[in-house]
């Protein structure tokens, strides 16, 4: 198990990018080993799953890698990866896969931009993968790989009816068994689980994106959430164009975004991004936990969500009558803090 679990990590090939998209041959870009899972908001880690991989589309996708004589390969492993991916969904903060990231490149002594941009292309945009990373966990767009030297009957029925029924998240079987001869050890890598109906229901959802831009994410937020948050959105987007600077607008099929970024002194600090469904989200970017609880205060009595490094509140908490000034005077001094530090 351990030398499998070594070997994904040296040669990400063998997940067959190309049986699992023969068009688009997935490409993996490891973020880490043993990448521990939360089970609450703010909770401590109480699990790890044994890989966690992007590819290029930035949909993240979790291995967990057993022998085939490990009795608990089908109940209880199942079980394990759906907990993972449940808990990786609502708990993993973005800020915390990239940081796990680039500490995992400079402990094997890699610049990390240097890796992303050779594993994008030249020409991609290394701030726009990460939040389409983001998008992809909101709108559960994942990818569940078991690996073992051998796929059971059992574990295989298992695989092919989940990846049926479960959609946009994506899950698979990875069996690559071992050949030896004249002193040569030979590694064949073999997808399961992509069933004809599974790959019909699929197709066209796992790579389809929209970009949004102005007009058409304020006229979608307008048509669902109506005329009061879409004066709220406007009103905080006027200012955060002046005071943070031009937008970046996300790539979700479903859902579009709207994402601020500050700028400043060479360093990019993600500071809110805002959805079509009516959520913002507000993020910690790394500054003191003091300044960080400094912020919620100044955020009370409005109604928000606290997660490891964001908070996020509706839109509808802002439409009442003196809320969207309290919000934007707490995110102004927010900005002066991030420059200041």
């Amino acid at each position: 198990e351990d030398l499998l679990q070594t070997l994904l990590t040296d040669y990400p090939d063998l997940l067959a990018g190309d049986q699992i998209d023969s068009v688009h041959p997935r490409r993996w870009l490891l973020v880490s080993r043993e990448m521990s899972v939360p089970s609450e908001e703010n909770g401590g880690n109480r699990w790890s799953v044994d890989h966690l991989f992007l590819d290029q589309e930035a949909i993240p996708t979790l291995i967990e890698v057993k022998r085939s004589s490990d009795t608990r390969i089908r109940r209880e492993v199942v079980g394990q990866m759906l907990d993972y991916a449940a808990n990786g969904v609502a708990y993993w903060p973005v800020e915390t896969i990239r940081a796990r990231f680039e500490s995992n490149c400079q402990a094997q002594g890699l610049d990390p931009a240097q890796t992303l941009a050779e594993f994008l292309g030249t020409d991609a945009e290394l701030d726009q993968f990460w939040q389409q990373v983001a998008t992809n966990l909101s709108l559960g767009k994942l990818r569940m790989i078991f690996v073992a030297d051998k796929i059971s009957t059992e574990l295989q029925r298992i695989v092919e009816f989940l990846n049926v029924q479960m959609s946009p998240a994506e899950v698979l079987a990875v069996e690559i068994k071992q050949y030896l001869g004249q002193g040569l050890k030979t590694l064949v890598p073999r997808v399961i689980g992509q069933t004809a109906e599974a790959q019909q229901k699929k197709a066209g959802t796992i790579r389809e994106v929209r970009q949004w831009n102005e007009s058409e994410f304020f006229e979608e937020l307008k048509a669902q959430r109506g005329i009061c948050e879409f004066e709220c959105a406007k009103q905080i987007f006027i200012w955060s164009c002046q005071e943070i600077g031009q937008p970046r607008w996300g790539l979700g099929k479903q859902y579009g975004s709207l994402m601020q970024k500050l700028n400043h002194q060479g360093k990019t600090h993600s500071i809110l991004t805002m959805w079509t469904n009516g959520m913002i989200e507000v993020f910690n970017s790394w500054q003191p936990e003091e300044k960080w609880k400094e912020l919620q205060s100044k955020l009370q009595p409005l109604e928000f969500k606290l997660y490891s490094n964001d908070l996020r509140l509706p839109l509808s908490t802002l439409t009442t009558d003196g809320a969207p000034k309290h919000f934007l005077s707490a995110l102004a001094w927010w900005v002066q803090e991030i420059k200041a530090s």
